[in-house]
This record gives structure tokens, C-alpha cells and sequence, in this order.
């Protein structure tokens, strides 16, 4: 090569020149061994900067060749003779740190087969985390780190970190041209190995470096380079869930959420977060006994701004690493499991980031995201929208859906922001979006996306649910994709939550004017599987905390939220209450900081405590509260038009018909003495719940605990009840 005379030695100078400036198009096609057009024998190239020396050894350590420094920059080459390499060769190098051997990246074949790029390209591949991003393996004998990325418009892909001075040149990769997948397997890295990708855009451009999608742990932020994670050697011990967990999450099973923000439930007295493994001992118990069935977190991918909550990724298949490694977190979900309560994640894939390490332009150009601003930009979050009519995209997060039910025996995926990923038009002006190719506003590939996604849940993973945060009135949300919905298992039921906020945030005097504010969600109750969420987001941004929003002297402002928890919890739906909603949080939540647990110190708080923990018992144990949530057969109203009074009162049952339960509310500060109401039954009923009692901070007043029914038919009944019903409160009766 030092004789550029031929055509050959001219083309191997320009390819090592190539080579060292990082430009060459495909570094294997030069590097490692490679036959020799002179001898007959073998050529062995190595670029590594930074190395005083070289030599090609054999498997038993004898020296085959001294390697000749071709070009400065670190280019070394060893002509070998034929035969000499019938055995895989080792390189000995002198640096630095002394001499010592290693293996050549270059020597080894690729892993990726034909039909995992075809499927990979196709976008139908339901374990593409097992093939792409970094895995820890043995690959010819030899132990290492196997590197996988989609970066089709790149000019060059190389892995970069601690182990080559982050030098994009040293470690260029090979490229599967037709599926547009870059690969390397790097002999000698293992688990904890700091990596990033280093990329050079068509036009030359080197772009920041990009953590890997598909990593499945990343350094604590600030810091943003991917980890290299290992095989989990997690012993699961959740057997009888998983096997039972279809009746925990059905349609007729009591759902009772805890919306938890893992930063920020509880911290250490000097700020730190608990690790997942601490909220295990802690968070699993208090849920526990609070009496509910399901924790629900929100969004643990990793995220680099704490600002976000978790709803601006960059890591979708990585649990933070604020909180521990992924095993750790599998053994909080196991706890959860072991103590009979269900996990569900929050779940972003609406938008992502700008932040120049994630997918921004990935590979030069808009990859994941649209191009045309119009259809990939959110300006209200100045984030970017999948393009989810890319098949490598649609399948990057239907795998990642799978990834978690599978790895992490997660029960649910609650999906944020159904509503901006079912519109065009959402959130823009006139002239700032696209119709689709029918002229409408309906986002036609986000449609066929949550469809697929809720049938491979479904179809998969038998027991595990998923959830719309979907703000619309989009028909069929919670219905099946064969009748022609989008396939999820519940809606939460935006529609109630506006509205009862706004009416309890209002002066008893004048509610008798929007009294519809409480009674029209049962116009539309069964339409879907419904969630009823008081959610982060009612108790943030000036909105107050739910104690906050309600009215009145300090015993009216206690009452009321008693009397509002209780009509969450006995209205039918499944229920979701925000950490610190029982607590009786006086201020509205803060990420920076834990809940305010010392108001437990006070009967009015630790009040509120005591009625959600037997709120929840009530609704579990309780068939008639609970069965038919999702069913119209379940409820009936005795008296929904005493808006002159403020009282509602109506009936629950089950699908039997065997278990009745009639709730009474009062929303006024009025007791109302004598008050009558229809009842199915004749008999004795049982006062089982009644929020005002001094257990949860209210005056006792109620019926002894009990009431006779008697022979007057009203509200369209055979018997009624006569009722001394309390201020701002809710009774719960039962036949004897």
C-alpha cells in the first residue's frame, strides 16, 4: 500500500484514508481479515488510534505477524501467509497502559438474520427489543456486546462510549442496506458498558450523538448516554397472579387505582428519591391497606426533565434510572403482584422530545417524526408526533408495548393523550394542519396504530388491559376492533370528572343551578368502559388541590370532599384517585417534593384517610358497586330532580340481582329531615356507610343504623324509606 502505483493500492488508500476520517461506507469491507491480492495469503487491518504498536496472534499466543503502522492516525496492517489463519486470531497491542490482547470486531460475522430484517423492514416484528439495541452475548465463542440501530439515510453508524474515547472512528458499523439496519458486535464489553450512537448524516453532517432507542437502562439525568444491560436473572414469584390476574381486571371486578408519581409520593429527609425497591417496603403496604386494587404509575421511561413528569421520553424501553435499575423495578411489580394488586403504566407515545440525544432527526432526517410540521409538531408541548404510518415506526412501539407486558408482567398500559393522536386538527388553527386523503380530520394511521395495539395486547397477553386518556366523545373507544372500535378496555370518563369538579367548586346556594352538572354522565355511562379519574393533572397549575377547589369554612371544605369521595366511589365506573387526594392535601402537588404527610397528624386529615380506606372496602366487597360498573343493568335512579334540595339518591345492583345497594347524597349544608325515598324492597336497611360520621370528622347525624321500610309506594317503588339525611353528605343503605 505504500506504492500507489496500481488501480488496487490507489483504491486501498483512498480507503484507508476513508476509513481513518470515518467515511467509509462499509469499514468491514477493509477492515479485518481479508484476502491478500499480492501473496495468496491474508491481510489483516485494525484502525486504533491512540496504540504504539501491533502484532496478529494465534489462538495459543504465538505471533503470526508484527502489524506495519500504515497511516498515523492509527491504521495498522499485518500481511499473513496462507494457512495462517486457519483459527480465529487475536490482536496484542501495546498502549498506554502496557501491552495486552484483544479480539477484532471485524473478524466476526453478522447476527442479524434475513427474516428478522425482513420483519424488522415489514414493521411486524413482536420482539424487535430482542434484536435490535444492545444485548450481551456470545457471538463465535467469544463473549460481547452486540449493537443493532435503524438509521437508514446515514451515511455512517458507529458505537461510541468509554472504551473507544467516544471515537466515532474506531468503531464504525455494518450496514444491511435493504432494511436500512446498521450492526457490530464488540467482543469484550459487558453489562454497565456506557454507549451512545454517533452518527453521519447523508450530507456529512456528524449529528450529536443519539442514545439508543432501544436501550433498555440509561444513566441518571442529566447525563444521557444508553447502559448496557444484561440478561435478567429476576425470579419472579407472581405465578398465582398472573394466572388469576383476567378476574382482578374485568369489566365486573372492582378497579380502585392509585395514581402515584414515584418521585415525588415519599422522599428521604434529605430530598433523595426512594429507590423502586424501598417504594416496594413502603408504597406496596399503605396501598395495600388503603384498600387499592391497583397502582398505576406514571410514565417511568426515562425521561431527561424532571419538569416533564415522565411525559417527555427519550427511552421508551428503559426504566429510569432515578429510581434503581430494571430489575429493581421488577421486583417492585412483583411485590405488587404477591400482595394481590395490579400495576399499571402510563404510557407515552402521542410525541416525544426535542432533546438532541433522542430521536429528533435520528439519522439526518425526520425518521420517526413527520417532516411537514403540520402533521408532526405539537405546539401546545413544542414536541414532536410519531409518523405512525412508517411501518419501522408503527412497530417500535407496538414492541414496545409488548416489551413491557413481557418483561415486566405489567397488568395495563394506560395511553396518554388518545385525543391528540386521534385528530389532525387537534389543538390547531384553520390552515395549521393536513386532511387526510378523505378530506377528514381523523389521523387515519394513529387509528389503524392503537387498533393493532390493543388486538396484540389482547391476543397476547391474556389478563392485561389498556386504557384511553381520550378527552373526545370518539365513539367506540372501549369497544372492539371487530365491531369497529379502537379496541381498548376503558375510557377515562373526562366528561364526569369537568363536570363534578366544577359543580363541587361551587357555593351550595347555587348549585341548584347546575345540578345537570352532576346528574348527565349517567346520559352516557355505559356508552364505554368507563374510568372516573381525579387524576395529577385536577390538582396542578393553579387548579388547587381537591380539598382546595371546595367551598365553604374549614368543617364545609372537609365535608364537601367527603361527600364528593363518595359519590366518586359509589357513581358507577371504575375509580382513580391521585396520590395525596387522601390525604386531604391542602396544596396542590408538587414533582419537587413529597406529600405532606404530616397532616395526618390532624383528625380532619387522617378523617379523609379513614374514609377512602373504607370507601374502598365498601366498593370491593360490595357486588352491587362494583359488578355492572360498566353496565347499564347495574343502575337506576330513585330521584335525580331534587335540585331544589340538592339531594340525589339512586340504586346500584349486581348482575344477580341478589346485592342492592341505595345511595343517598346531600350536596347542600342543609340537613334534610324526614326525607323520603323509594325503595325495591321491604324490611330493614342497614345504614352501612355514612360519610358524616365522626370516624371520618363529621357530626354522626344519620338513622341509629338502621331504618324501617315502609308500605308507601314512591319515585315508582312498592316501599320508601324515611331518612334523616346530614349536610353535605352520603349515606349507603342495604336490605337486611
Amino acid at each position: 500500500m505504500s506504492d500507489p502505483r496500481t488501480g488496487t493500492q490507489a483504491a486501498d488508500t483512498a480507503a484507508a484514508a476513508a476509513i481513518a476520517a470515518g467515511n467509509h461506507a462499509d469499514p468491514f469491507a477493509f477492515l479485518g481479515p481479508h484476502p491478500d491480492p499480492q501473496g495468496g495469503g491474508t491481510l489483516v487491518r485494525c484502525f486504533m488510534p491512540g496504540v504504539a504498536g501491533a502484532e496478529v496472534v494465534g489462538a495459543d499466543g504465538r505471533s503470526l505477524a508484527a502489524m506495519e503502522r500504515i497511516l498515523e492516525a492509527g491504521l495498522f496492517e499485518a500481511r499473513l501467509p496462507s494457512g495462517e489463519l486457519a483459527a480465529p486470531y487475536r490482536l496484542r497491542v501495546r498502549d498506554h497502559s502496557g501491552t495486552h490482547e484483544i479480539e477484532d470486531p471485524y473478524r466476526f460475522g453478522p447476527i442479524l438474520g434475513e427474516l428478522d430484517m425482513y420483519l424488522l423492514a415489514e414493521g411486524s416484528h413482536e420482539r424487535n427489543f430482542e434484536k435490535l439495541g444492545a444485548h450481551v452475548l456470545v457471538h463465535e465463542g467469544v463473549g460481547g456486546v452486540h449493537f443493532a440501530v435503524w438509521a437508514p439515510n446515514a451515511r455512517r453508524v458507529s458505537v461510541v462510549g468509554d472504551f473507544n474515547g467516544w471515537d466515532g472512528r474506531c468503531h464504525p458499523m455494518r450496514l444491511h442496506p435493504g432494511a436500512g439496519l446498521w450492526e457490530i458486535f464488540i467482543p469484550g464489553l459487558g453489562e454497565g458498558t456506557l454507549y451512545k450512537f454517533e452518527i453521519k448524516a447523508r450530507d456529512g453532517t456528524v449529528l450529536p450523538l443519539k442514545a439508543d432507542p432501544y436501550a433498555f437502562s440509561m444513566e441518571p439525568p442529566p447525563r444521557t448516554a444508553s447502559r448496557v444491560t444484561g440478561h435478567s436473572g429476576f425470579v419472579w414469584n407472581d405465578e398465582r397472579w398472573m394466572a388469576e390476574r383476567a378476574r382482578h381486571n374485568a369489566t365486573s371486578a372492582p378497579i380502585s387505582i392509585y395514581e402515584v408519581h414515584a418521585g415525588s409520593w415519599r422522599r428521604h429527609p434529605d430530598g433523595r428519591y426512594l429507590s423502586y425497591r424501598e417504594l416496594a417496603d413502603t408504597l406496596v403496604p399503605y396501598v395495600k391497606d388503603m384498600g387499592f386494587t391497583h397502582i398505576e404509575l406514571m410514565p417511568i421511561s426515562e425521561f431527561p426533565f424532571d419538569g416533564s413528569w415522565g411525559y417527555q421520553p427519550i427511552g421508551l424501553f428503559a426504566p429510569t434510572s432515578r429510581f434503581g435499575t430494571p430489575d429493581d423495578l421488577r421486583h417492585f411489580i412483583d411485590r405488587c403482584h404477591t400482595e394481590g394488586i395490579g400495576v399499571i403504566l402510563d404510557w407515552v407515545v402521542g410525541h416525544f422530545p426535542e432533546d438532541e440525544h433522542g430521536l429528533v432527526r435520528f439519522d439526518g432526517t425526520h425518521l420517526y417524526e413527520h417532516a411537514d410540521p403540520r402533521l408532526g409538531r405539537h405546539a401546545d408541548w413544542g414536541t414532536l408526533i410519531y409518523n405512525f404510518g412508517r411501518a419501522e415506526v408503527f412497530n417500535y412501539l407496538i414492541g414496545n408495548a409488548l416489551y413491557w407486558l413481557h418483561s415486566f408482567h405489567v397488568d395495563g398500559l394506560r395511553v396518554d393523550a388518545v385525543a391528540s393522536m386521534l385528530y389532525l386538527d387537534y389543538s390547531r388553527k384553520p390552515g395549521e394542519w393536513l386532511p387526510n386523503r378523505h378530506g377528514g380530520n381523523e389521523n387515519l394511521e394513529a387509528i389503524a396504530f392503537l387498533r393493532l395495539l390493543n388486538e396484540k395486547v389482547y391476543g397476547k397477553f391474556p389478563g392485561a388491559f389498556t386504557v384511553a386518556e381520550e378527552s373526545t366523545s370518539w365513539p367506540m373507544v372501549s369497544r372492539p376492533t371487530s365491531t369497529g372500535g379502537l379496541g381498548f378496555g376503558y375510557k377515562w370518563n373526562m366528561g364526569w370528572m369537568n363536570d363534578t369538579l366544577r359543580y363541587i367548586s361551587r357555593d351550595p346556594v347555587h348549585r341548584k343551578h347546575h345540578h345537570n352538572d352532576l346528574t348527565f354522565s349517567l346520559m352516557y355511562a355505559f356508552t364505554e368502559n368507563f374510568v372516573l379519574p381525579l387524576s395529577h393533572d385536577e390538582v396542578v397549575h393553579g387548579k388547587r388541590s381537591l380539598l382546595g377547589r371546595m367551598p365553604g369554612d374549614q368543617w364545609q371544605r372537609f365535608a364537601n370532599l367527603r361527600l364528593y369521595l363518595s359519590y366518586l366511589f359509589t357513581h358507577p365506573g371504575k375509580k382513580l384517585l391521585f396520590m395525596g387526594g387522601e390525604l386531604a392535601q391542602e396544596r396542590e402537588w408538587n414533582h419537587d417534593a413529597g406529600l405532606d404527610w404530616h397532616l395526618l397528624q390532624h383528625d380532619s386529615h387522617r378523617g379523609i384517610q379513614s374514609l377512602v380506606r373504607d370507601l374502598n372496602a365498601l366498593y370491593t366487597s360490595r357486588p352491587a358497586l362494583h359488578q355492572l360498573d360498566c353496565d347499564g343493568g347495574g343502575f337506576a335512579w330513585i330521584d335525580c330532580n331534587d335540585f331544589e334540595q340538592g339531594v340525589l339518591s339512586y340504586r346500584r345492583h349486581n348482575r344477580s340481582g341478589d346485592d342492592t345497594a341505595v345511595v343517598v347524597c346531600n350536596f347542600t349544608p342543609v340537613p334534610r329531615q324526614g326525607y323520603e325515598i323509594g325503595v325495591p324492597q321491604s324490611g330493614g336497611w342497614r345504614e352501612i356507610f355514612n360519610s358524616d360520621s365522626s370516624f371520618y370528622g363529621g357530626t354522626n347525624m344519620g338513622n341509629s343504623g338502621r331504618v324501617m321500610a315502609q308500605q308507601r309506594a314512591k319515585h315508582g317503588l312498592g316501599q320508601s324509606l324515611t331518612l334523616t339525611i346530614p349536610p353535605l353528605a352520603t349515606l349507603v343503605l342495604v336490605p337486611d
